[in-house]
């Protein structure tokens, strides 16, 4: 299985809530030499995909092997390329929040230590575990467990 970083997952995540599934505009809280970075290693991956439009400057978009990879339907998504979208697709936020950011990363498979949420989101170890506590009282099924001798955690599918 291909294993990406937890800012590739962000970029695949945001490009595929867009028509277009066009990589830029970075979600807000990405840096944008980090963004650039983990672009170009989506693309050499062939998770990302350059297009090119008349009158236009190439642009990275989402490949149907990135969607795979995230869960999502590429069938569905792909549309002709050209903005198509279905009717059943919500636009993305106006803006992604580190309540958002760290929700997506306890919704990975393995889950996420305390390091890996403190570094993604710049805040410190007991402001992350109050925003977990946050979480569950919103009604998300936030479990713990161990990882590497690591308390880790998880919430929703990947917590089952």
């Amino acid at each position: 299985m291909t294993k990406l970083s937890d800012l590739q997952y962000i970029l695949l995540s945001a490009a595929s809530r867009r028509d277009d599934g066009n990589l830029y505009p970075l979600p807000a809280n990405v840096d944008p030499r980090g963004g650039a970075k983990a672009a170009g290693a989506l693309l050499r991956r062939h998770l990302a995909e350059e297009r090119h439009v008349a009158g236009a400057e190439p642009s990275l978009h989402i490949s149907a092997e990135g969607l795979k990879l995230i869960g999502v339907e590429p069938d569905a998504e792909a549309g002709d390329g050209e903005g198509a979208q279905s009717p059943d697709i919500q636009a993305p936020p106006a803006r992604t929040t580190k309540a958002a950011l760290l929700l997506t990363l306890l919704q990975r498979p393995e889950g996420a230590v305390t390091a890996e949420l403190t570094e993604a989101t710049g805040w410190l170890p007991h402001t992350v575990r109050a925003a977990l506590t946050g979480l569950r009282k919103k009604g998300h099924p936030i479990e713990r467990c161990s990882r590497e001798g690591r308390t880790c955690y998880q919430c929703g599918t990947a917590a089952r």
